[in-house]
């Protein structure tokens, strides 16, 4: 059964976007580009929401826009990435991604169930809130910015329970950046 991660900047206060919305501060430099490219190859599946799906559409056009090799091969791994896209607006999606026909716990499961190596990824911190309210994460990977927003959308969603982590990983990438990996203790 594949592992469901939840993989996002975030802010030294703990946060993805600050107050209105703006993630422009976790633009990444190459060394940290070249590590998500790198941990990109091994997504098996991505369930993101709108506002996600959309930002990340770049991606499908990549070549008419772009000309930096590395940001040539996250585009080339992205487009392979089978999707599933959560919407109450969209009626279509392009390239290699669906809307999502079920709610988040049954398009997991069955994303889960594929056969391979690899991860489903989460993206988007309001989609992710509810896969973590739910118990439907497995591991949590963070990419820690010094900067503090002093608020905005947080990465963690509020919750009257605790949630059990195990450290799986710490580093340094690039000159500014933490990656954390956590994973869930069950």
């Amino acid at each position: 059964m594949l592992p469901v991660i939840y993989s996002m900047s975030v802010s030294l206060d703990g946060f993805t976007a600050d107050s209105g919305g703006d993630i422009s501060w976790s633009a990444p430099e190459p060394e940290l580009f070249d590590f998500h490219v790198e941990q990109t190859r091994h997504i098996a599946a991505y369930v993101g929401g709108r506002r996600i799906y959309e930002d990340m559409l770049v991606w499908e056009t990549a070549e008419r826009t772009m000309t930096d090799p590395a940001q040539l091969e996250f585009a080339r791994i992205w487009r392979a990435i089978p999707k599933v896209v959560f919407s109450r607006t969209l009626t279509s999606v392009v390239g290699n991604a669906r809307l999502a026909t079920a709610d988040l716990a049954t398009e997991l499961a069955r994303l889960r169930t594929r056969d391979g190596d690899g991860v489903v990824s989460i993206g988007g911190s309001g989609l992710a809130a509810q896969a973590v309210a739910a118990d439907l994460v497995d591991e949590y990977r963070r990419f820690v910015y010094p900067t503090v927003l002093g608020g905005g959308t947080p990465y963690f969603p509020p919750s009257a329970t605790p949630l059990d982590l195990r450290l799986a990983e710490t580093r340094a990438v690039g000159s500014r950046v933490v990656y954390l990996r956590h994973q869930r203790i069950r």
